[in-house]
């Protein structure tokens, strides 16, 4: 999904669905309907479970948060109606893998996963199926915002204009940003030691098969995917294209039964699977996952290369970008001089080669930090983002110092800001038009509110 910057961010944080907390709080108070969004209600614990969230957060709410809460939950639903009315959809192996990592981090922080069941007073497949509401959610809303302002451009004047408009005392301040290269090596593994993987996971589909022992007890014993080990190896629900294609193929041939796949290779390891339910194009399954460990020698003399090949680079004698074409293994950089990527859509450089110090690989990070621009790391083990490790060597490519903007140096980010202003103006028009369209009955007691957007208070007969 492509990124939206910072589209009413205070729009998207709010979550539609309430999970069992509403519950709670309904004991306290008198549920009732206080915002009618078309054929959708707003109820008073809805709006009291928002102010129980942000509060839990540290969020500071000012005496207008009563009117504030409400309209931002209605806003949303307005964006939800036509998101309903354009068929918006939205990827929904994104939001499996958010929400799982939302849950082991929730785990984490209660202590276990029975804790967790006893504080939302819920089983697992529960607080997952509820998260999974709220960020499809929050999801639909921002694709229906992205879908609404696809079309808007700005031109260099309305860029020169947007500058001209900002008091010199408010310039944006931008961070100081790097550009990074590496070279990667990945170690041989030993036959002998696949070998030894393969038959560790026979001998548990053998035990699963036979019945005696369960795919979900040995997830938790043995899996090394740490995302899923904790729910048995439940991956959740994924689409087939997010899948590594013959990782895919060999899922979706397999039949809906309790049996054990063959052992598959992936990018991560080596794979048992078993299915749990399919979904058209979408699949949920159990898996164990084991990787092969690399020996230290072979750590070593991947090191001992890279150490070779980075004093040939200093000398002289070899280019950085020879050196990639040349030895690197990284599929995603080696046809790009090396060059990494920021994959962070959250970043305000996603897509491009910057990076904010903190926004690097932390292993990366600590290496760059106190190199100059041109300078080489040392050859160094990292663990990837798909749990293996391999060896490198990072050159500083180019450092931006921190700076109060420039319509010169910053133009692509004066842009962005420009670009960004006229499409929440664009939104904000959007609002104030669906109101006129939209029923809406606003309850008494909200009547008075000095709301963001005035137009709520209409006659609907």
């Amino acid at each position: 999904m492509k990124r939206l910057n910072s589209l009413r961010p205070w729009i998207l944080a709010i979550g539609l669905s309430c999970v069992s907390m509403c519950t709670l709080l309904a004991q306290q108070v008198i549920d009732e309907v206080v915002w009618m969004v078309g054929d959708e209600a707003i109820l008073r614990s809805d709006v009291e479970y928002q102010k129980l969230r942000l509060l839990s957060q540290g969020v500071r709410l000012d005496a207008n948060s009563e009117c504030a809460l409400p309209e931002q939950l209605a806003v949303q639903m307005l964006f939800l109606n036509q998101a309903k009315i354009d068929s918006i959809t939205v990827d929904d192996a994104m939001i499996n893998r958010y929400v799982e990592a939302n849950i082991q981090g929730m785990i984490a922080e209660v202590g276990s996963k029975e804790k967790l069941e006893e504080y939302f007073n819920k089983s697992l497949t529960q607080i997952r199926e509820d998260q999974r509401r709220q960020a499809k959610s929050g999801e639909i809303v921002r694709a229906m915002q992205q879908k609404l302002v696809s079309n808007i451009s700005v031109s260099p004047s309305e860029i020169r204009a947007y500058f001209a408009s900002i008091p010199t005392d408010s310039l944006p301040y931008i961070p100081t940003r790097l550009e990074v290269q590496k070279i990667v090596r990945k170690p041989i593994v030993k036959l002998s030691e696949i070998d030894r993987i393969k038959q560790k996971l026979r001998e548990y589909s053998e035990e699963v098969n036979s019945g005696k022992t369960s795919f979900s007890t040995l997830a938790r014993l043995y899996s090394e995917d740490t995302r899923t080990a904790l729910n048995g190896g439940e991956y959740g629900f994924v689409a087939k294209t997010s899948l590594e294609s013959e990782f895919a193929r060999i899922l979706f041939d397999m039949p809906n039964n309790k049996r054990v796949s063959p052992i598959i290779q992936s990018e991560e390891g080596y794979h048992i699977v078993q299915i749990i339910e399919k979904r058209g194009d979408l699949i949920n399954f159990r898996h164990i996952l084991l990787r092969p460990k690399v020996a230290d020698e072979a750590l070593e003399t991947e090191v001992t290369k890279l150490d070779s090949i980075a004093g040939q680079i200093t000398s002289g004698a070899l280019s950085f970008e020879a050196a990639v074409a040349q030895y690197s293994q990284d599929e995603e950089t080696s046809n790009s001089e090396g060059l990494l990527v920021n994959t962070n859509y959250q970043s305000t450089y996603a897509g491009s080669s910057f990076f904010p110090l903190e926004e690097l690989p932390q292993d990366i990070s600590r290496e760059v930090a106190n190199l100059k621009v041109g300078e080489l790391s040392r050859a160094f083990v990292m663990i990837n983002e798909k749990g293996n490790r391999e060896v490198l060597i990072v050159k500083l490519r180019n450092k931006h110092d921190a700076h109060r903007a420039t319509l010169t140096e910053d133009y692509q980010t004066i842009k962005e800001m420009a670009l960004q202003q006229k499409r929440n103006q664009e939104l904000d028009d959007w609002v104030r038009t669906q109101q006129l369209k939209t029923f809406i009955e606003v309850a008494e007691g909200y009547r008075n509110c000095d709301f963001k957007y005035p137009g709520w208070i209409h006659d609907n007969k």
